[in-house]
């Protein structure tokens, strides 16, 4: 039995069993920037077709902004051309009456079971994480990971250094801000990567357009979910979630087969 006191187990566990994880997603296939639905969603096809997937969230939750459902009422809106992978998640949602292709969702557990599909299919979820950076690689310009930081680091303003994750494939899927294009953008002009910002909102076109965009960016970097808005000045769609669903499956696949060409 062991005799140290339970304050020192504690500490020792957490500190040896997560330094043992993040040293192992030191070098990985994916990563997948934002836990909110394009992320989740993206990052759970991806680790049932057997690729190594690390999703860093810098806030302390899933969900992006599922949880505000609409103007805080608690259920959003699906089209029926994302039902399929409402029950691949096993999310139970109710049709509209006399709407025959709009589905309603209940925000909590459409939450819920997006991150439980995703860590279930083996993706790595780790909360309070920012993504500070990209790392670049030339001849042929290539995008081959992200740096990591504390979200407290950098909340504090302090300066520290960050860490690394070198991956085969990153993911954009941090919502109406694009953190990680923007960060590409400024940094690395060559890529010329512009980021406009969304419009306003025109639902019906942005769930089709979201869906149509989504994709590479450049090697090594994808968009997925509302920074796809971002990246291209398209309209935003408000509280109906189909597209966000659509586009982290699209990406998956065009990624899966990326990877295995």
């Amino acid at each position: 039995m062991n005799k140290l006191p339970l304050e020192s187990r504690i500490t020792k566990y957490i500190v040896e069993y997560s330094a043992r994880e993040i040293s192992n997603l030191s070098n990985i296939d994916v990563v997948v920037v934002g836990a909110g639905p394009a992320g989740l969603t993206a990052a759970k096809y991806l680790a049932e077709r057997g690729l190594a997937v690390a999703v860093f969230e810098r806030r302390l939750s899933f969900g992006g902004g599922i949880g505000g459902g609409g103007m805080l009422f608690h259920k959003l809106v699906v089209s029926r051309d994302a039902e399929k992978i409402l029950r691949d998640f096993k999310i139970r949602y109710e049709p509209v009456r006399g709407d025959e292709n709009l589905l309603v969702v209940d925000t909590a557990e459409f939450m819920a079971k997006l991150a439980t599909g995703a860590v279930e299919a083996g993706a790595k979820v780790l909360f309070g994480v920012h993504v500070d950076d990209v790392i670049l690689r030339e001849s042929p310009t290539r995008i081959t990971g992200v740096a990591i930081q504390w979200s407290a680091v950098i909340m504090s303003g302090l300066h520290v250094d960050p860490l690394f994750i070198y991956s085969r494939a990153v993911i954009d899927a941090t919502g109406h801000d694009a953190e990680v294009l923007s960060v590409a953008s400024r940094k690395i002009p060559e890529l010329n990567i512009v980021v406009p910002g969304e419009k306003s909102a025109y639902a019906e076109l942005s769930e089709k357009l979201v869906v149509e965009k989504t994709g590479r960016v450049v090697p090594g970097l994808y968009v997925a979910g509302m920074a796809v808005a971002a990246l291209y000045g398209l309209p935003r769609m408000g509280p109906i979630f189909s597209s966000m669903l659509l586009s982290g499956k699209k990406v998956a696949d065009i990624i899966v087969e990326d990877l295995s060409s």
